[in-house]
């Protein structure tokens, strides 16, 4: 089973629209960088949307993600609304194998 983790960070305390728009971004940026993607979607798209309190705890997720050759992307903000420009907001995991992705994410509370 496929899985796919969008991580954001919690600190930021985003409006629900800037998060809903930064889940996308990073769901959509991970998704293109898959190689599984007829298979996670035949599967029914199945994504977890987690939390981190820190920018230093998301980069690092992160650098383990790439280190485990998982597709993975860091969203940075265009700093058109509530953020800097730069600002890393979330990032997309996957989709992988689903134990992969819980051998990473797993200790995460939803968001």
């Amino acid at each position: 089973m496929l899985k796919q983790a969008i991580v954001l960070r919690k600190d930021l305390k985003m409006g629900a629209g800037k998060a809903s728009a930064q889940s996308a971004h990073a769901s959509v940026a991970a998704f293109l960088k898959a190689s599984e993607k007829d298979e996670w979607l035949s599967e029914g798209m199945k994504k977890v949307v987690l939390k981190v309190s820190s920018e230093q705890e998301l980069r690092e997720l992160f650098k383990e993600a790439k280190k485990a050759k998982l597709p993975a992307t860091l969203i940075e903000d265009a700093g058109l609304t509530q953020l800097e420009p730069g600002t890393a907001t979330a990032l997309g995991i996957g989709p992988a194998d689903e134990k992969l992705i819980d051998k990473l994410t797993g200790k995460l509370k939803l968001y």
